[in-house]
């Protein structure tokens, strides 16, 4: 009995023990399951988070990155609103009261150009163009530790144009009144003149002003998708509600506010709707956008065959690379017809590209003796960035599209010789040119000096008024105080000649929209590239 009650308490103790250690291992193996689940994740998004840097076989371009990093500092020195971490010294808070006659808060926002207006028109084709080189160099950006800055300056800027749509058919569309704006010279913080708030509506309506401003948040939309889905969220139904408001209620803003023809006059309005409804397609999917651009209007807006210059004023250029990277990389749900109008927007792009190529058998006549695309005396940088900009564009989207030759007249191109000619129009405007200028300020160590700023030319301690400024700093003939760190000045003339003077408006005011176009320039310039093939 005793020999059979031990043999029972060993059989008990060795299934205990069996137990204990089917249970150790069954612990065991979940533990590690649950390691290798995390190291799976981690490696899955290290990879993830790098594989659209490491997809650029060559080095990051120092001078390129050295040159995005000072031109992001302009939108700082442009800021209006409460400064909150700005890197600019002798910038302080500005137009906090901006709005408050309409009850709503205007303050943010950028202003325009050396004086301290909020034009909301070329204010949103900034917008538009910083989302637009976020979405294609976003990753660029990130490798040299620019893409925070350029969020953070787009998101100034669509806070400002969120409030500023203050109902479905109200788009508040300039901040101060231009002719007490410009017979003042006085630092922005020192403003104490009135500044109303100007709206298109229904019975004034505004087209090309509030489809841009819907192209600017529908293209916003898409960079705060995954960082910000509730920000995102709200950008996109605001440009479904302006570009409706456009549409249904068609009319240019120069013509129900005439005041502003002497500033941003517009030249019409249908490119700002193909603009924007394209923008709409990328940012939600929706064919109805894509029909639109092509079938509705396609013929009806725009005179394809025939190309202009991108520019704050005109988007057909842009808007054809736009629509031609769906039809390069194709979507789904794309009608023959669709396809073919989206070709013809392509071809038209194509031949714009080959007129900025100097070889090329069609290439412009419109440009300096040292290469420089240049259109007129006004701000002539604007069109040789701009152009350098989508050529750089549609050369990466033939990279990615493994699409390898364009063809000008029989004579075929690729995609070096787009990026070939995008590099020869940023190392003018980084001052290999026969001034030896830069005219990125900040940039190197020879650029403007008296750059037509008010900020910059007028001393952090200065106390003089509105019209004081003028005798007092205006007509100084020292060099600005401040340094307006990033700003594009306007440029040469065509004999390649800049006179560095603060009165040379022509040629030494600077513009945020200059800024977005460079930018976006230099982000694709910062290493070789590839670009998603969809934004969607």
């Amino acid at each position: 009995m005793g020999d059979t009650n031990k043999k029972i308490s060993n059989d008990r103790e060795s299934k205990s023990w069996l137990w204990w250690l089917l249970v150790f291992v069954i612990g065991a193996l979940v533990i590690a399951a649950g390691i290798l689940t995390i190291l799976r994740n981690y490696f899955r998004d290290h990879h993830s988070q790098q594989s659209s840097i490491s997809n650029h076989p060559n080095a990051v371009v120092k001078k390129y990155a050295d040159a995005l990093e000072v031109a992001l500092q302009f939108f700082d020195v442009q800021k209006s609103g409460k400064i909150v971490n700005n890197s600019v010294t002798w910038r302080e808070d500005s137009g906090l009261r901006d709005g408050s006659e309409e009850k709503l808060d205007l303050s943010k926002g950028m202003y325009d150009a050396g004086d301290h207006m909020k034009f909301g028109f070329p204010m949103a084709f900034t917008a538009t163009v910083l989302a637009w080189g976020i979405l294609e160099y976003g990753d660029q950006m990130n490798a040299v530790n620019q893409l925070e800055h350029a969020q953070e300056s787009l998101k100034w800027i669509t806070d400002y144009l969120i409030n500023a749509h203050s109902s479905a058919n109200v788009l508040y569309i300039q901040i101060g009144d231009p002719e007490i704006d410009h017979n003042c010279w006085e630092r922005p913080e020192n403003m104490k003149e009135r500044r109303p708030a100007t709206q298109v509506n229904a019975s004034y309506p505004g087209t090309e002003v509030a489809a841009e401003t819907a192209a600017a948040m529908a293209s916003a939309s898409l960079v705060f998708k995954k960082i910000n889905p509730t920000y995102c969220n709200l950008l996109l139904n605001h440009a479904q509600q302006l570009f409706t408001f456009a549409d249904n209620f068609r009319g240019s803003y120069s013509a129900s506010i005439p005041q502003v023809q002497s500033y941003y006059n517009s030249s019409g309005y249908v490119d700002e709707l193909l603009w924007a409804a394209s923008w709409l397609y990328h940012a939600t999917g929706d064919l109805s956008y894509l029909n639109y651009v092509t079938v509705m209007n396609g013929q009806v807006f725009t005179n394809w065959g025939s190309p202009t210059w991108f520019s704050w004023d005109d988007k057909l250029f842009g808007t054809q690379v736009l629509l031609s990277r769906i039809n390069m990389f194709g979507a789904r749900g794309i009608s023959n017809v669709e396809n073919l109008d989206l070709q013809m927007y392509r071809k038209t792009a194509e031949a714009m590209i080959c007129r900025l190529l100097p070889d090329s058998p069609t290439a412009t006549s419109s440009r300096t003796v040292g290469g420089l695309i240049w259109i007129g005396e006004w701000n002539c940088l604007q069109y040789a960035v701009a152009s350098a900009f989508l050529a750089v564009l549609f050369s990466d989207y033939l990279l990615t599209s493994s699409t390898n030759t364009l063809y000008c007249n029989g004579k075929s191109y690729g995609p070096d010789d787009l990026r070939k000619f995008a590099i020869s129009q940023v190392d003018y405007v980084l001052g290999k040119n026969p001034m030896n200028m830069s005219y990125l300020v900040g940039y190197g160590s020879y650029y403007p000096q008296y750059v037509h700023h008010r900020g910059a030319s007028i001393p952090v301690d200065a106390d003089t008024d509105c019209k004081e400024g003028f005798k007092v700093w205006f007509d100084s003939p020292k060099p600005n105080p401040n340094v307006a760190v990033g700003a594009l000045v306007g440029g040469p003339f065509l004999n390649e000649t800049y006179n560095d003077a603060r009165n040379n408006i022509v040629q030494a005011e600077p513009t945020t929209y200059n800024s977005a176009l460079i930018v976006g320039l230099l982000s694709g310039l910062v290493a070789s590239s590839s670009v998603p093939g969809s934004f969607l």
